[in-house]
């Protein structure tokens, strides 16, 4: 994941981050172990999340 933090085209690069947490009240967080997480758990997280993730954001579009 990279953000334009200029405008010139200039980018930061946050994978060591991990992936966005949607919580939910619809706040965002991220996984603060991530960075410690085996390859493994890093995969399983990421099935997990994706689910949750979008079950969350259509229950807040309700």
């Amino acid at each position: 994941t990279k953000l334009d933090v200029s405008g010139d085209g200039s980018t930061v690069k946050l994978d060591h981050l991990g992936p966005v947490v949607v919580n939910q009240d619809g706040t965002l967080s991220r996984i603060s172990n991530w960075e410690q997480m085996t390859e493994i758990e890093q995969r399983n997280t990421l099935r997990v999340l994706g689910k949750r993730n979008k079950a969350r954001l259509e229950a807040l579009k309700k």
